[in-house]
């Protein structure tokens, strides 16, 4: 979740997403890594298409039917932020992507899928019913003395962090590891969220490297990541994941809502995009700045020189 996670910016496309490879690109230079680097959000742009809404969805059902206690947990007295979660998304859902989602009374028809959810099933926690209709994983936070915390959460792909330890900290406790929050970003931080409007919705994006394309990686960041045998070959076995995060406070509860959409790309879409070439570079030299601590969070320890080597092959191919 981590709005104070590494290398977090602003992408510079005054649209919300591209055509693929790389829907965002925060390791393109235009800010530094470890930045919070929020932007405002145009609600109508608030959640992004999926391609693969279906598998998608079928992934994050399996999770919630199969992992429910890594993936899922709610506080009592949540259920009424959990229900405007619910309303506010089933709204958008089928005026943005009419094509996808249809209501049919208190039955909304997911067309992807042929499915038909009940939002009213008395069986469900309307955060759980939300959590399968849509990509995004969503986490929502409450104050609290200590400040935000989080009390309720359908975190299905999280980018290596437990939601079982996480839960119930407030943002000091949930980013505490995160390189040069408690000395540099904790209290901007908290006075964003202290203050951010109804109105003011932002959304922000960062990037990390992983050894497979998986979306469910709920391993400590402190885990070393299972890298293929051949170290000097990685263009094809690494990939880039993106996170693209919203953050909006909500209208009744004034609860806040943040919402997560992985985007994962193998190295190799480099060679498709456009601008590949420069993008590796930004990202090695991005790499390549990264002090000891920021490496160690990142997972890249002892993969940083093999996975810059690879970029640097893609950059300075003819």
């Amino acid at each position: 979740m981590n709005l104070a996670s590494p290398a977090a910016d602003l992408v510079p496309e005054t649209a919300p997403y591209l055509h693929e490879p790389f829907p965002h690109t925060p390791f393109d230079g235009t800010r530094k890594p470890f930045s919070i680097a929020l932007a405002p959000l145009d609600l109508a742009e608030w959640i992004e298409p999926d391609a693969k809404l279906s598998e998608t969805l079928a992934e994050r059902a399996a999770l919630m039917r199969d992992k429910r206690d890594v993936v899922f947990r709610a506080e009592e007295g949540t259920e009424d932020a959990q229900r405007e979660v619910l309303e506010l998304l089933v709204e958008h859902l089928t005026a943005r992507f009419p094509e996808q989602y249809r209501l049919e009374g208190r039955r909304l028809e997911l067309l992807a899928t042929g499915e038909s959810v009940d939002l009213d099933d008395p069986a469900r926690l309307p955060l759980d019913i939300a959590s399968h209709i849509v990509s995004d994983d969503l986490i929502l936070l409450a104050p609290s003395e200590g400040g935000y915390r989080l009390v309720a959460a359908a975190l299905c792909f999280p980018s290596a962090w437990s939601l079982a330890e996480k839960f119930g900290l407030t943002m000091d406790g949930v980013h505490e590891k995160v390189p040069g929050y408690p000395t540099k970003l904790a209290r901007v931080m908290n006075r964003i969220f202290e203050n951010l409007k109804v109105d003011q919705p932002v959304w922000r994006v960062n990037w990390s490297i992983y050894p497979d394309a998986a979306l469910h990686h709920p391993e400590s960041k402190e885990r070393p990541r299972a890298w293929f045998d051949d170290p000097a070959n990685l263009a094809p076995e690494a990939f880039v994941r993106v996170e693209r995060q919203t953050l909006r406070r909500l209208p009744q509860t004034g609860a806040l809502l943040f919402t997560i959409r992985i985007h994962v790309d193998p190295f190799d879409a480099f060679r498709r995009h456009p601008e590949g070439r420069a993008l590796a570079a930004s990202l090695r030299e991005q790499i390549l700045g990264l002090d000891p601590d920021q490496l160690a969070y990142k997972g890249l320890t002892e993969h940083r020189d093999a996975v810059a080597r690879a970029l640097e092959m893609i950059a300075t191919a003819g």
